[in-house]
């Protein structure tokens, strides 16, 4: 039993020192850092331990902007890309000819580089001296006003990048829903239709609760590619965000380490701490509220 054992250690071995090396020892790293007041990058050296690098960060108005907007983009898009892609997941499993074709059709946009699809939706929204923009170009069409996209009023900027993440993460959602609703067993919407149930009702007490586990892992997935978001926003407004006004935390993060305020690894290890916080309590509550609403087979 002891060899047994020592054989299973040994296969998991290189995995361990891989974990070890770029996920637990960067974690301490980074706990470290985030303590060390007045860190100097060149030297290597510090004033003291303490709070002050949270207490910075907290009251930076760079961060602050960074968390709204990263608060109003997770409120946004995970609750209407979840439910987009639940009724186009509907569509689909309801469609017998060509179903496999528009699975398909939905899904290419995944495979995409994100930053390719970035540029397409800047060029589409993007307002220059000699081209409104093909959207623009709708707008005026019916009467609207030309508006700047991507340099104009912060309420148009927030909406081309909710709109763009929720056509990225369309995608995934819809694949994951697509196999969990036919993986429903067809014997209780038979019996359900035997008795004369109605629609909403089939969906409401058979199909939600059958697939309420895919919904919660994209919930929660979904929340914290949300929070994640980085490399979308350079996409849409350039790597000057905090000028741009369109900043997010992990943006926030990579500006501390190496953008024009680079050089101060202890500002960023707080900045990611706190994200790490944000994103284990909010969760810690989905998995609290997922206890009584998510339904094992």
């Amino acid at each position: 039993m002891k060899k047994n054992n020592l054989k299973g250690w040994l296969y998991l071995l290189p995995a361990l020192i891989f974990i070890g090396v770029f996920m637990v020892y960067p974690l301490i790293d980074v706990l470290i850092y985030s303590f060390e007041e007045g860190y100097n990058f060149a030297s290597q050296t510090y004033k003291g331990i303490g709070l002050y690098n949270f207490s910075y960060v907290l009251h930076d108005s760079y961060f602050l902007q960074a968390v709204k907007n990263t608060f109003i983009l997770v409120i946004i898009t995970v609750p209407l890309s979840t439910g987009i892609a639940l009724l186009i997941s509907l569509a689909l499993n309801s469609v017998n000819k060509f179903k496999e074709l528009f699975q398909t059709i939905f899904f290419l946009p995944y495979v995409t580089n994100t930053l390719a699809v970035g540029l397409v939706f800047m060029i589409l929204f993007k307002k220059t001296a000699y081209s409104e923009g093909l959207i623009n170009l709708l707008l005026n069409s019916v009467g609207i006003a030309s508006i700047d996209f991507i340099e104009g009023p912060y309420w148009a900027k927030m909406f081309v990048l909710c709109f763009y993440t929720i056509w990225v993460v369309l995608p995934f959602k819809i694949l994951i829903l697509t196999s969990a609703l036919a993986s429903v067993n067809k014997d209780y919407y038979n019996v359900a239709r035997v008795d004369g149930t109605s629609r909403w009702r089939i969906f409401y007490k058979i199909t939600l609760p059958m697939i309420s586990p895919s919904l919660f892992y994209l919930i929660i997935t979904g929340f914290i590619g949300a929070f994640k978001a980085y490399s979308d926003v350079v996409a849409l407004f350039g790597t000057d965000l905090n000028t741009a006004g369109m900043n997010t935390i992990v943006g926030y993060v990579y500006d501390m380490l190496y953008g024009n305020s680079g050089g101060y690894p202890s500002f960023a290890s707080a900045a990611a701490l706190i994200l790490f916080a944000i994103v284990m309590t909010i969760t810690l509550i989905n998995l609290l509220v997922s206890k009584e609403n998510v339904h094992y087979q």
